[in-house]
């Protein structure tokens, strides 16, 4: 219980978490829309290498100001990654952006890719970041948080605009209200391969998340208005981006306090 005081207040008091200075725009608007330039200051892009490039392939989340939190699934033992902060547009130079190499790599230990279990990892920066207009951690939620059903939440990205779409160059925001586990969970929705250590949002055929948010974050405004990361992107429909009845499904964050707290401490 101690270290996880002193690692929450290493995290979240010393310089603070989830208070953008651009707050974002926060709409009811059906679909994704483009993010208010840097209103989301802790959405990274993790990026591989390949033939002397770097490519965009998941997002994540600054949690302090060396460790990311992203998916397990996002994560591959054969490439080489990099972590990009501070970024609205993936394809311009923008000032106060920057490319971190990815130092360690945790992925969870019971990370299950057949039934897409404990979808979730983090990666340690090579040197930390300074707190920045661009740059910030969000704040995480307090271990078991359930939020109720059609908690507003935003997820962003740089996902595809649309099934089989293009990726978006500018960073885009969808609402996607929560689902509650006894709604996803319904054999019509997504019956047993959700479990309770998960979060479903959207499912109503107009939003959702896209291939490459994977590892991003769902963002929900506490009230005290800072903004904490309440899942990370895990999967969605094969039928598609946006299909009735089969939300975006995402690791849930608050299950996982504990494993994020002692995988900071110890490494």
């Amino acid at each position: 219980m101690l270290k996880f005081v002193v690692l929450a207040f290493l995290v979240a008091g010393a310089y603070g978490c989830g208070l953008p200075t651009f707050p974002p725009v926060v709409t009811r608007v059906v679909g994704g829309v483009d993010a208010r330039p840097h209103s989301w200051p802790w959405q990274i892009s993790l990026q591989y290498s390949s033939g002397g490039n770097w490519y965009h392939t998941c997002g994540g989340t600054l949690i302090a100001r060396n460790w990311v939190l992203t998916a397990a699934h996002c994560i591959s033992s054969r490439n080489t990654y990099r972590v990009v902060l501070g970024k609205h547009n993936l394809k311009q130079n923008e000032a106060g952006s920057l490319a971190i190499s990815a130092g360690k790599i945790i992925v969870h230990e019971q990370w299950d890719s057949a039934r897409i279990r404990n979808d979730i990892a983090l990666v340690k920066l090579q040197s930390a970041v300074t707190v920045s207009n661009s740059i910030m951690p969000a704040c995480l939620p307090a271990s078991g948080t359930i939020l109720p059903n059609n908690a507003p939440c935003y997820v962003t990205g740089w996902g595809r605009l649309w099934t089989n779409g293009p990726l978006a160059d500018n960073l885009q925001q969808a609402l996607l209200p929560v689902v509650d586990y006894a709604t996803c969970s319904r054999s019509d929705w997504w019956g047993s391969l959700v479990t309770q250590s998960m979060v479903c949002a959207g499912g109503d055929g107009q939003l959702s998340s896209c291939n490459g948010d994977s590892g991003g974050p769902l963002n929900y405004q506490a009230r005290d208005g800072s903004w904490e990361v309440h899942g990370v992107v895990s999967f969605g429909s094969s039928l598609g981006c946006n299909y009735y009845k089969k939300p975006s499904v995402f690791t849930r964050v608050s299950a996982y306090i504990g494993w994020i707290n002692n995988a900071m401490v110890n490494n």
